[in-house]
């Protein structure tokens, strides 16, 4: 029970900072084993691998947003039980929670399995690197029930406030991936399947580690009981997890449109995009790992009747992220363009040209940071409120604004408008999540 955490009690600065410190911690270890897998693809196997690579980004961000948003939103309900002191019932919403999990995960394997040729054909992926990409994304396909139980399993712990064994997993799984990375790619030759492999293998040692946390914790030990399903509770945690699913899977489709009109301008501009969207996961990292804290705070406090402390932490949650968001935008200004050179290899002019397009495009995404911090933080609080509809709408809007920025701006623009879809995304999902924080407030 040590490292469980109540955050309906004490000062919600230092408690959402100090929870979501090792979230922050373990997502760059994330990140950096996805950085560290490019930057060996590109190093070892040329600006076509790390293309292909690029080439099946959002259909894998679909998968993964998917899996997120469903064991995101069970989590919810389980914070909120947890900050109830209802621990019976948090053991029976776990069991549900496994069960659906289980479900959702074969048929996601299933379908993405049928969809991989279709959506990279249907997305205009140069024949260059069509192999490649079928290859990468059929093994992070088949990986998709170790991914779900992964992110449920580290859901779990961080609904109850333990935010530092999913630290520990994800580290000891970063270094798995960079060992696993340079034995299948860069020593026994497996290519882009062997990059892919590497990242399933270690998150399944990550799940493992969780599991056996989980197993640690008292209130947890199972019963019988808690297995007995009740067609109400699967309703209950769908209706949340499926509107956070939909949502990042909203925004994953207006993300492959504009892959599609990238696909378009070449091979150096899609390795020079595929360079910068693998550091956009540095410049996230804290900003979901405050939403994540600010869902476990909102959804304890709710739980506990402490309707007040919410508003109280939600504004100062989000000072600490615009705070975090600014010394990111320095760092990104000033040492940017050295971190993606080493994604990039090949002669002088294609990596000067492919450097110059990827750095621009940074520079761009990391002025607008705060933008994407207040979408995180206030996302976050919202979903931890019970309320994953409204989310979702953010989410529509997303989509709206990035498919139409994609698909007009490089008529007037050129290369250049395809840059501005992202942070244009990011302010159309605030705009809904500025009036929808309003209303869940007063209703509180």
């Amino acid at each position: 029970m040590n490292s469980t955490k109540n955050m309906t009690e004490g000062r919600p600065g230092p408690l959402i900072f100090f929870f979501a410190l090792p979230l922050m911690i373990g997502n760059l270890f994330q990140q950096f084993y996805i950085v560290t897998d490019a930057m060996i693809v590109g190093q070892v196997l040329g600006v076509n691998a790390i293309a292909a690579v690029g080439a099946t980004d959002w259909q894998v961000w679909m998968a993964l947003g998917m899996i997120q948003g469903l064991t995101q939103g069970f989590s919810v309900w389980m914070a909120q039980e947890f900050g109830a002191r209802r621990h019976s019932q948090l053991r029976n919403v776990i069991a549900h929670s496994i069960a659906l999990s289980a479900g959702c995960a074969l048929i996601m394997t299933i379908a993405g399995q049928l969809l991989t040729m279709p959506s990279l054909h249907i997305l205009n992926t140069p024949e260059t690197v069509l192999s490649d990409a079928e290859k990468y994304m059929r093994t992070i396909f088949w990986g998709i029930p170790v991914t779900m139980a992964y992110n449920l399993l580290a859901s779990i712990l961080r609904s109850l406030g333990d935010g530092k064994t999913p630290l520990h997993a994800m580290v000891f799984a970063s270094f798995t991936n960079i060992i696993l990375d340079l034995l299948f790619v860069a020593f026994l030759g497996f290519g882009v399947t062997g990059a892919a492999a590497a990242t399933v293998i270690a998150q399944l040692f990550a799940s493992i580690l969780c599991l056996v946390k989980i197993g640690r914790i008292d209130i947890l030990k199972p019963e019988k009981a808690d297995w007995t399903m009740r067609y109400s509770s699967c309703s209950k945690l769908l209706g949340l997890g499926f509107p956070l699913a939909f949502q990042n899977m909203i925004i994953s489709v207006g993300g492959m449109i504009v892959q599609f009109v990238i696909n378009g301008f070449g091979v150096i501009f899609l390795a020079a995009f595929t360079a910068t969207n693998k550091l956009y996961g540095l410049l996230e990292t804290a900003a979901i790992s405050y939403g994540y804290a600010m869902t476990t705070y909102a959804g304890q406090n709710l739980g506990a009747g402490q309707k007040e402390r919410i508003r109280q932490g939600y504004r100062t949650g989000l000072l600490i992220s615009l705070a975090t968001s600014g010394a990111i935008i320095a760092l990104m200004i000033f040492g940017g363009r050295p971190i993606l050179s080493l994604f990039i290899s090949g002669d002088p002019q294609t990596v000067s040209e492919t450097l110059d397009i990827a750095y621009h495009y940074l520079f761009i995404m990391s002025v607008c940071l705060p933008v994407l911090y207040y979408l995180h933080v206030t996302r976050s609080c919202i979903q931890g409120l019970g309320n994953t509809v409204l989310p979702m709408l953010s989410g529509v809007s997303e989509f709206v604004m990035r498919t139409g920025a994609a698909l007009l701006l490089p008529a007037f623009m050129g290369q250049e408008g395809i840059f501005y879809a992202e942070v244009l995304a990011w302010m159309g999902a605030d705009v809904v999540l500025f009036f929808s924080y309003r209303y869940c407030s007063r209703r509180l």
